[in-house]
């Protein structure tokens, strides 16, 4: 097979680029700008185009596929050149259903808790020897890519993103899948930008499940309303099965799952109990038996900045998450309150997303923080203008938050400068971002915070 990949370099694309070249297709690519650590993977796989741009000289009858990425446009020359040859053009999720369709899809769906639930299932699965097909959000400790197809599976786990298809195809990822196991974490309006109104972000959901396949099920958390609205629209034969938060016990710091007795678990806070009961409720329903499932869910550390925990000394401990929605935010601090409810708590977040950094989308953060014992934002004038969005002000970011002690920065240097100044004895520092506060070595930066 002969692929061609519009825009090799980006962090699904180039996962995907990595995969088909280990299975033996012969994989071409071209990108105008290519960062690490995409540059790097496809360099060492020697898939790196030997110049940036575009060149539709790339494009002939040889090849079996084009792959078209988010980054590319509409325009773009070689799109053009694939569409005046007929060659066909598949966007990410388009070919990743298209390497299984013959085989079980189940898909994570939610506006939160997508890749850990997902990688939650794929290590129960690994765990018991079974052979499958996956996608994640991120790349997950023990797995080498982020994508992985086999000729031998029977079975694949993708992680459902209702973000764009394509520059060609508006429709979300998510709706190409048609799952066999759909799972619904929760509803929560993100990405303004596509989804303007939350009627219309609620919509995508409904479509998605209209599309689960006969007799297949739906597994959707019980206590959100805005799932709740919308289950009625899946198809007669699908079984709705909702879950809720596992039962647990929180002691000495330690959070054990109570099934049979206890469970000791790496992970905790509420929202990654009930992602447990999401992917515990997926594995039945592929015949992992409890006692595989608890046995492999024990294993289990978490996903790259998922309350990652990067920093440690005996007086206090930093955790990296991914957090910047709304909802993510606040689940994600609920979780560091409850299992450290002695410590003080100072929460770091980066307004970085479309949706973040837009003033009508601000008050969506209401109160959101408030469980920290001390809130800091940080946001960078420049990213507001290069989105081409309507200025925001500190005070801005203080009244959608509806924090008045809250301290906002956007110059990192300053930011660093007030990290540095505080005390972590006792404490527990949260940073929460999609980004890296505008070139910050999150990492170093944790490390040299605890040493100081």
């Amino acid at each position: 097979m002969n692929i061609h990949f519009i825009a090799i370099g980006g962090s699904a694309m180039h996962n995907l680029a990595l995969e088909l070249h280990k299975k033996g297709y012969h994989v071409t690519g071209s990108d105008d700008e290519i960062f690490e650590p995409s540059k790097s993977r496809l360099q060492h796989a020697s898939l790196l185009p030997e110049k940036w741009g575009w060149y539709p000289e790339k494009i002939d009858t040889r090849l079996d596929a084009v792959i078209l990425g988010m980054h590319a446009r509409e325009d773009n020359p070689e799109l053009q050149e694939a569409r005046r040859l007929g060659i066909p053009i598949f966007s990410y999720p388009e070919y990743l259903y298209e390497q299984t369709k013959n085989k079980k899809r189940v898909i994570v769906g939610g506006s939160h808790g997508k890749t850990t639930t997902t990688s939650m299932i794929m290590h129960v699965l690994r765990s018991c020897g079974i052979e499958f097909d996956y996608m994640a959000g991120a790349l997950l400790e023990g797995f080498d890519t982020m994508v992985h197809l086999s000729d031998k599976s029977k079975i694949a786990v993708f992680e459902g993103d209702e973000y764009l298809s394509s520059p060609i195809d508006r429709r979300p990822k998510f709706h190409h899948y048609h799952p066999d196991i759909a799972i619904l974490t929760g509803i929560a309006w993100d990405h303004i930008n596509v989804f303007p109104t939350f009627e219309n972000y609620v919509e995508q959901f409904a479509l998605f499940i209209e599309q689960i396949c006969p007799n297949g099920t739906l597994i959707y958390y019980g206590q959100d309303e805005n799932i709740g609205r919308i289950t009625g629209r899946a198809p007669a034969s699908v079984r709705c099965i909702p879950y809720n938060t596992f039962p647990h016990e929180v002691r000495a710091g330690k959070t054990n799952l109570i099934h049979q007795g206890e469970i000791p678990l790496h992970l905790f806070g509420e929202h990654n109990l009930q992602n447990i009961s999401a992917a515990y409720l997926a594995c039945r329903e592929l015949g992992i038996s409890d006692e595989a499932f608890f046995k492999g869910i024990s294993s289990y550390k978490g996903a790259a900045k998922r309350l990652q925990k990067i920093a440690e000394n005996e007086k206090a401990t930093v955790f990296l998450d991914f957090a910047h929605s709304p909802s993510k935010l606040q689940a994600t601090l609920h979780a560091v309150r409850e299992q450290y409810p002695g410590r003080r708590l100072i929460a770091c977040m980066e307004l970085h997303t479309f949706s973040s950094l837009n003033a009508a989308f601000l008050p969506q953060y209401n109160h959101t923080m408030d469980e920290a014992d001390e809130t800091i934002v940080f946001f960078n004038p420049e990213v507001v203008q290069h989105k081409r969005l309507p200025k925001i002000s500190g005070e801005d970011v203080k009244k959608g938050f509806a924090n008045p002690h809250l301290k906002v920065f956007t110059d990192n240097v300053e930011l660093k400068a007030a990290l540095e100044s505080e005390s972590y004895s006792d404490s527990v520092l949260l940073i929460m971002t999609s980004g890296n506060f505008s070139g910050i070595d999150i990492q170093q930066l944790a490390t040299h915070l605890l040493t100081k």
